[in-house]
């Protein structure tokens, strides 16, 4: 049987109060040099070889819709979502992965990392071949 709490008190006086956490919600704390993946939901680090502005997971390749025109601004307001689509690759052999905004429907093209995923990358890759689909709307949306 549980115990009853024959205290006057109202509950909320009783509660012992939180600390302050200003290691976690400060400028420049916590979050400061990482983000967490809108797919996979992992922490992800700022820094990637072979682009000067992270903006993808390098696990799932999933996105978020931060930057209007230029690389890196993160001036959009539109701040959905972004699924990989394919893969293209530019005349010198980079290799760009193409995402498509869930919200907006706005499709941009963006470095592979060096630390993404090889994997997803293959898979992202054969995609076209398994659902042609994908590619005939990439290439009619471009």
């Amino acid at each position: 049987m549980p115990r009853r709490n024959h205290s006057r008190e109202p509950s909320s006086a009783r509660l012992r109060p939180q600390r302050h956490k200003d290691v976690l919600h400060a400028r420049g704390g916590h979050r400061a040099h990482d983000f967490r993946c809108v797919g996979c939901r992992l922490d992800v680090s700022l820094d990637a070889p072979g682009t000067g502005h992270r903006n993808h997971c390098p696990h799932c390749l999933a996105s978020l819709h931060v930057d209007h025109r230029v690389p890196g601004d993160r001036a959009s307001p539109c701040r959905g979502r972004m699924e990989a689509l394919t893969m293209t690759a530019r005349p010198d052999g980079e290799w760009m992965l193409i995402h498509e905004c869930l919200t907006c429907g706005e499709l941009s093209a963006n470095r592979v990392a060096g630390d993404d995923n090889a994997l997803a990358l293959v898979r992202l890759a054969l995609k076209p071949l398994q659902d042609t689909g994908v590619a005939r709307r990439t290439l009619l949306t471009l």
